[in-house]
């Protein structure tokens, strides 16, 4: 009798348990009507059909956004979608609409859908305000969870500055973000341009949160777009990152050739490494800095920003065994005002442009990953063990080459490298941040040992 009633209590709390369990997820849409949505800005046709929300899209109206009249802040969301494959549209969340900013545009973070040849579908958008924060370049594997014309399911885990993204069970974004920490979740239906035939749909089902006891999902090796400065994310640091400037010390850079940090030229200030305004000359103010280690097969992340007319360069491999005058030689990730400054013009084919490598290779020009002078640019130097080198800005991947390879030394032999014996092909070496005489700042500088 008691070995019954031991079973009985058993299969009680088990079935209290998985109710418990259940109960963590709350339904945003009844099935039936817009009762907890309101819709916002544009004019798209949004109704309920068939248990699902249905958007078409119409002419002649801006992007259109079915909300939530709830705010959320840390959640984990799910839903399904089918989208018209020639359509674009996206997930708000934590996103705003405010009179005073841009009369009510709705601004704030979306999970991009795109059934395109792009295949963006899992991204991060900051719609209405700073654009991609993580596009799929940054993760090509996650390219190939969406499904073209079929159901697809969309998961959200919002929690703290932690943001990460799903299609189908396969992770597709993971950013670390401050902007905003809550704010109403909406279905887009995106404008069309004129030419383009209204009348697409995108249908979405199964909406439902958890916004309690929120446990998220296993760690996974996908890139990390962290937004805070000289901030490390736990993740970050077990993949092995670590910061070489955390907005206070300049303890892990010294001058190059030089036994300390420079005592004029570089400054800390609001939590960023500037080169102060000088004269616009190479290495004659406070002169270049390197880092105390050497590095062979590396991830170097970079944040900087240009004053107009600015000039500077971030260097690798450098060895410091030439004792040659001005900067400090190695192969250099070109950071220049291409607009204004007339070294611009000067190289050949444009191989001293911003994101090239320095008189040897010029860099693609994609207009997404411009950004005004000003504006914080991210930028990447990534060194493979095979001696594979590859530049990104602004989450797109700019230039390609290979140290050593045929194509590289016939570039050296034809550059203002020529003389420099075995130019770029130490095993090792330092990493350089340039002063050259302008104004230019510096911020979550990471490395990672490949």
């Amino acid at each position: 009798m008691k070995f019954k009633t031991s079973i009985v209590l058993l299969l009680t709390f088990t079935a209290f348990g998985q109710t418990i369990a259940q109960s963590k997820w709350e339904s945003l849409f009844n099935g039936k009507d817009f009762k907890g949505w309101k819709q916002l800005n544009g004019k798209a046709k949004y109704e309920v059909r068939n248990g699902e929300i249905v958007g078409t899209t119409v002419a002649n109206e801006p992007n259109s956004f079915m909300a939530t009249e709830k705010n959320y802040g840390d959640f984990i969301l799910e839903l399904e979608l089918l989208v018209d494959n020639s359509m674009n549209s996206g997930v708000q969340f934590r996103s705003l609409s405010k009179a005073d900013y841009r009369d009510g545009r709705v601004h704030g973070y979306q999970m991009e859908i795109d059934p395109s040849s792009r295949a963006w579908s899992g991204g991060i958008y900051d719609e209405a305000r700073r654009g991609w924060l993580y596009n799929l370049e940054l993760n090509p594997e996650g390219k190939k969870a969406f499904k073209p014309g079929e159901w697809n399911k969309y998961r959200i885990e919002a929690i703290g500055n932690t943001i990460r993204t799903w299609v189908n069970g396969i992770p597709t974004a993971h950013v670390i973000d401050a902007e905003t920490a809550s704010g109403f979740i909406a279905l887009q239906v995106h404008s069309i341009r004129k030419e383009e035939t209204p009348g697409k749909e995108i249908r979405w089902r199964n909406i439902r949160i958890q916004t309690t006891n929120l446990q998220p999902s296993k760690p996974d090796g996908i890139f990390i777009a962290n937004y805070i400065p000289n901030h490390l994310s736990p993740q970050e640091k077990a993949k092995g990152y670590s910061l070489l400037f955390d907005g206070k010390s300049t303890s892990q850079w010294r001058g190059a050739y030089k036994t300390t940090f420079p005592t004029q030229g570089w400054e800390v200030v609001d939590n960023e490494l500037r080169v102060k305004k000088a004269d616009g000359s190479e290495s004659t103010n406070g002169g270049d800095i390197v880092t105390l280690k050497e590095y062979s097969a590396f991830e170097f992340q970079f944040d900087f920003k240009l004053s107009k007319g600015a000039n500077s360069g971030v260097k690798y491999f450098v060895t410091e065994s030439e004792g040659n005058k001005g900067s400090a030689i190695g192969p250099e990730y070109q950071i220049l005002d291409d607009a204004t400054h007339p070294d611009a013009k000067l190289g050949k084919d444009g191989n001293r442009t911003l994101g090239s490598l320095y008189d040897l290779m010029t860099s693609k020009k994609i207009p997404a990953a411009q950004k005004a002078i000003g504006e914080w640019n991210k930028g990447i130097i990534r060194v493979y063990p095979d001696n594979r080198v590859e530049y990104w800005l602004n989450g797109h991947n700019i230039l390609n080459y290979t140290r050593g390879s045929a194509e590289f030394l016939k570039l050296v032999s034809e550059s203002k490298y020529k003389d420099w014996k075995n130019f770029g092909m130490a095993p090792k070496g330092r990493i350089l941040l340039q002063d050259h005489g302008d104004a230019v700042a510096f911020r979550s500088l990471k490395i990672k040992q490949l």
